[in-house]
């Protein structure tokens, strides 16, 4: 059976590499590109984002990135942000005293964590929603952290007429959302391609629900 094909999208950002290994390891037939056909053709596309919310979001506002994944989420193309690619789904970053408008996909705001030590490197445990396929076979299981902000509140009022979000928590100091799958909009705060076992599983469900 032909795997979806996959692209990581290569705006600029770092850590695309450990990105497209981690997919290659779940059989995924994927490919690093920044060619705009790629991008709106694929089965489904991964944004990884590494760094300020503000360089991330210069690097996909030059290369008119913004609008790729707009037009993908309005045709029901799946897209799976990362670590960053998560925080630029809402509507602002605020760091260090300055705010960067993001993407707008969710309402709310990405902002400091209220932690007594940061960045929060490393591995931490995750709340799960019952409705979570992305999850599914690693629950109870911990991924791997590396930020200082996040988003620490969920304001999306649920459409009756589609399925409720799933939105999947962890506390450093604070709760912040650690994961969220919203139609064909699903992005982890944490980096599941250097979360192990578990990362490659949970890349495998994301993978499987392309179809």
């Amino acid at each position: 059976m032909t795997q979806p094909r996959v692209v990581v999208y290569d705006y600029g950002s770092g850590n695309v590499h450990s990105v497209v290994k981690a997919m290659q390891k779940t059989g995924a037939d994927v490919e690093l590109t920044s060619d705009r056909a790629r991008v709106m053709e694929a089965d489904g596309l991964i944004v990884p984002g590494v760094g300020a919310f503000d360089a991330v979001m210069t690097q996909l506002n030059d290369v008119r990135g913004g609008e790729l994944i707009d037009r993908r989420l309005a045709g029901g193309r799946p897209v799976l942000g990362i670590c960053v690619g998560l925080q630029i789904m809402f509507e602002r970053g605020v760091e260090r005293g300055v705010t960067t408008e993001g993407l707008g996909e969710w309402p709310g705001e990405v902002t400091r964590l209220n932690a007594p030590v940061l960045p929060h490197i490393g591995w931490n445990t995750v709340e799960v929603p019952e409705n979570s396929t992305l999850f599914a076979g690693v629950e109870g299981e911990r991924f791997y952290f590396v930020h200082s902000y996040g988003a620490q509140e969920w304001t999306l009022d649920p459409h009756p007429a589609i399925q409720r979000p799933a939105v999947t928590w962890a506390e450093h100091g604070s709760r912040f959302i650690a994961a969220v799958e919203n139609g064909p909009l699903t992005a982890t705060q944490f980096h599941p391609e250097k979360s192990s076992a578990a990362g490659i599983r949970l890349l495998s469900n994301w993978l499987h629900s392309l179809g």
